[in-house]
């Protein structure tokens, strides 16, 4: 049986001291309680670079400009029931201040520490590229 794919975009915010954002899941939710990067499910018609400025105004009150927006790495893993493929772009400039709209928590971090929060399955092998170019 072959599984759906789900395409959802994901950003790395870096702020001026090179620390990592990331959010926690709110209760209620799939993975309630671990932490993620910013980011959201790509609608159909949408690109991932569209779905990061709308999903960062949503969930961070930010602005984004597309051209801050710098593909890095992506992962892929199969779910129980379907296959996630989530492009990481590298965010050093937005606009507004990261304020907490739908997340449980936010945590910045410096690269380093981020395998100290317990993360989706998708989200753990990106930690070991920031780790290594931050």
């Amino acid at each position: 049986m072959t599984k759906p794919i789900v395409l959802v975009a994901a950003a790395a915010l870096i702020d001026v001291d090179g620390r990592v954002l990331i959010c926690q899941r709110p209760r209620g939710k799939q993975l309630a309680g671990l932490w993620e990067f910013p980011g959201g499910k790509v609608e159909a018609g949408e690109t991932p670079e569209a779905c990061l400025i709308r999903e960062l105004d949503e969930e961070l009150g930010i602005k984004v400009a597309q051209a801050c927006l710098a593909p890095f790495v992506f992962a892929s893993h199969s779910y129980e029931s379907f296959h996630l493929l989530m492009p990481l772009y590298l965010l050093r400039r937005w606009e507004g201040q990261v304020t907490r709209r739908e997340h449980e928590a936010l945590a910045w971090v410096k690269p380093d520490k981020l395998a100290d929060y317990p993360m989706p399955p998708a989200d753990e092998p990106l930690v070991a590229w920031l780790r290594d170019v931050l």
